[in-house]
């Protein structure tokens, strides 16, 4: 019996396993259609620590949340097929894009997903009025292409417009900018430091303390096949956060916590939260 009461002792002086946070990307695109606001209140109610999405910039200069830089099917279905399949977000309006249904077509990429006919585009504005239904964070990402500058504003104009969006709501604690193009990243820190910077990578074929040090960045986000042991630790090491993208099944899953990862975004976040309280990770 003393024995079992040292043991049981010893057990509560160990640390506790660390937390791994989730990231519900594009709000949860494998049960909703993707960066509309049924995808974020799905990930919300399911828990998610971080809401995850995307954003480009109109014609008349407004936020909205799309992860491409044109309207197409299967993401967004046009109000005149016959005459029209494919539009660039920043030639049209906003009222132009609300024409455009977001939910009307599964993504065959997705068996689980449910459309949602009628689901129109949200603005940058709307995702963040979410932010009173939790404690939850924002991962936000400029959709911005140095070699192709019709497709946006520029990078200051970009940040400019995140930054005031950002401040209207009062959530400068809860946001964080991620970007592949790390010209946005540079013009935030110049305007905002307090803004959370997060450096996204696909490619192996760099260190990740580089890639976040040439960023200006405390978070690096690579693609999940990257990930390593020993390049999490030495990002660690630097006092680096690593957040891998887009990892949906348990045998990724088990990688990347044996990688000591600090967060995972995935498109099935309630699969992955059920996933890590069975691991005893939440």
């Amino acid at each position: 019996m003393r024995t079992g009461l040292v043991v049981l002792a010893f057990a509560a002086m160990l640390p506790a396993a660390p937390k791994i946070l989730v990231h519900g990307h594009r709000g949860a695109r494998a049960l909703r259609p993707e960066n509309t606001l049924p995808a974020f209140e799905y990930a919300i109610a399911a828990g998610v620590d971080v809401l995850e999405l995307d954003m480009a910039v109109t014609k008349d200069n407004i936020l909205v949340v799309s992860h491409d830089p044109y309207l197409e099917p299967p993401v967004c279905s046009g109000p005149h097929p016959e005459t029209q399949s494919k539009a660039m977000i920043h030639e049209l309006t906003l009222a132009q894009i609300r024409e455009w249904d977001c939910g009307k077509v599964q993504n065959p990429l997705f068996a689980k997903q449910t459309p949602i006919p009628g689901t129109r585009m949200p603005t940058l504005d709307q995702v963040f009025d979410l932010a009173p239904r939790g404690t939850f964070q924002f991962n936000i990402e400029t959709k911005i292409f140095a070699d192709h500058p019709e497709l946006s504003v520029t990078p200051d104009r970009f940040v400019e417009l995140v930054l005031a969006t950002v401040r209207k709501h009062k959530l400068e604690k809860r946001v964080m900018l991620q970007s592949f193009d790390f010209r946005t990243l540079h013009a935030m820190k110049k305007i905002a430091p307090e803004i959370k910077l997060v450096a996204l990578w696909e490619r192996g074929d760099r260190d990740f303390v580089s890639i976040a040090k040439e960023a200006g960045a405390p978070v690096i986000s690579p693609h999940y096949s990257v990930v390593t042991p020993e390049k999490v630790q030495a990002a660690h090491d630097a006092g680096l956060e690593v957040v891998p993208w887009t990892a949906n099944t348990p045998a990724d899953w088990d990688k990347l916590v044996a990688a000591k990862v600090d967060a995972i975004i995935s498109d099935d976040p309630a699969a992955l939260i059920a996933y890590l309280k069975a691991k005893g990770l939440r």
